[in-house]
């Protein structure tokens, strides 16, 4: 049929309401996929041809020899962004070097060499960047292009291929008798990749040049708590220097964040604040000492006292507070912190109050 004004004039008087939920519905989320797979391939080749141009510099580069080992790191100093971290240069260089045939899906002045774009289109398209970097540590070609085909084939979230990888799904599928049964077993029971995962993703949000802030928030609730926390904690005047609310941490290669960072300068240390809308578990404490223990050796100065960590959940107007310290053998530096934070009783009562007004 030949769409014209008149025949769309036409074709709206005789539309029901139910037609135009449902056609405004279909190219809601038709179109809001395909924005989301552009950003996904576009930030792939960025990140592509940024590797590209540093392995092509490193070896032909006229003045390369005046910048030698810390090419990356100069370059990193000099673009001065989030996305174009070293870390991340780092990232697109080995990118480059893994994933040559990705060469083919660039313009012809990059590489005049066009073939069968098949495999090439399902890995820019279908595997955001940040499933890529999981894969870029893989040697073996063969277990990578395996996980490659399964993330693909499934829609397997980043979260689901990292613990694919972690439990040697390859390793257990090349091992079993029937691999295609425990083919299907794994992919009914993964996570499957949606919009949310690849938007919320850090490479992407660096690329669209957004902060941490923007993006990572659990929900509006937390979002909310933690503002009123953040506003709570320095009006106590008990030394608190705010620094940072969602504070990223890279981990290996993970991104993790933290919800509010302060400087106490009386007790000379870090504090960490993570909030949780839901009920205590041993992972959300877990989660709290890792970004504990990093302060400590990360970021703690040689004159600084060990950080603190505060773990606030709530879940149906019912507050737990739980400290943590990087050493918590360390008896006298407990009981002073101790006299110098909020209390326990303190924060529970702050948290239910706020979590009663939202």
């Amino acid at each position: 049929m030949h769409l014209t004004a008149q025949s769309l004039t036409n074709f709206y008087k005789i539309m029901k309401f139910n037609e135009l939920r449902l056609n405004i519905r279909q190219i809601s989320d038709s179109l809001r996929q395909s924005a989301v797979s552009a950003i996904n391939s576009h930030l792939t080749v960025r990140n592509w041809l940024v590797g590209f141009y540093i392995v092509e510099f490193e070896q032909n580069g006229e003045d390369r020899a005046r910048y030698g080992a810390k090419l990356l790191q100069n370059l990193a100093e000099n673009l001065n962004e989030d996305g174009l971290s070293y870390r991340n240069l780092c990232l697109y260089r080995q990118f480059y070097l893994v994933y040559p045939e990705i060469s083919v899906y660039i313009p012809q002045f990059i590489k005049k060499h066009i073939g069968k774009l098949g495999k090439v289109e399902k890995i820019v398209h279908g595997l955001s960047f940040t499933h890529l970097s999981l894969l870029l540590p893989i040697d073996d070609p063969q277990k990578r292009h395996f996980y490659e085909t399964e993330c693909i084939k499934g829609t397997w979230s980043v979260r689901e291929l990292k613990r694919q990888i972690d439990t040697l799904y390859y390793e257990r599928s090349a091992m079993s008798r029937k691999p295609e049964k425990l083919n299907a077993i794994v992919q009914e029971k993964v996570s499957v990749s949606n919009m949310s995962d690849i938007i919320k993703s850090p490479f992407t949000f660096e690329f669209l040049g957004m902060k941490a802030k923007d993006v990572v928030y659990e929900s509006d609730l937390e979002k909310a708590l933690v503002e009123h926390l953040e506003e709570f904690l320095m009006e106590l005047g008990h030394g608190f220097c705010f620094e940072a609310r969602q504070k990223r941490i890279i981990i290996g290669d993970e991104y993790f964040f933290c919800d509010l960072v302060f400087y106490h300068r009386i007790l000379k240390c870090h504090v960490l604040v993570e909030l949780k809308v839901d009920e205590f578990s041993h992972e959300h404490f877990g989660q709290l000492k890792t970004y504990v223990n990093y302060y400590r050796k990360e970021m703690m100065r040689a004159d600084d006292n060990p950080p603190v960590g505060i773990l606030l959940v709530t879940n149906k107007n019912n507050a737990l507070v739980e400290y943590a310290t990087a050493d918590s053998d360390r008896e006298i530096f407990v009981s002073k912190y101790l006299l110098q934070l909020p209390s326990k009783e303190k924060l529970a009562d702050f948290i239910n109050v706020e979590y009663s007004k939202l």
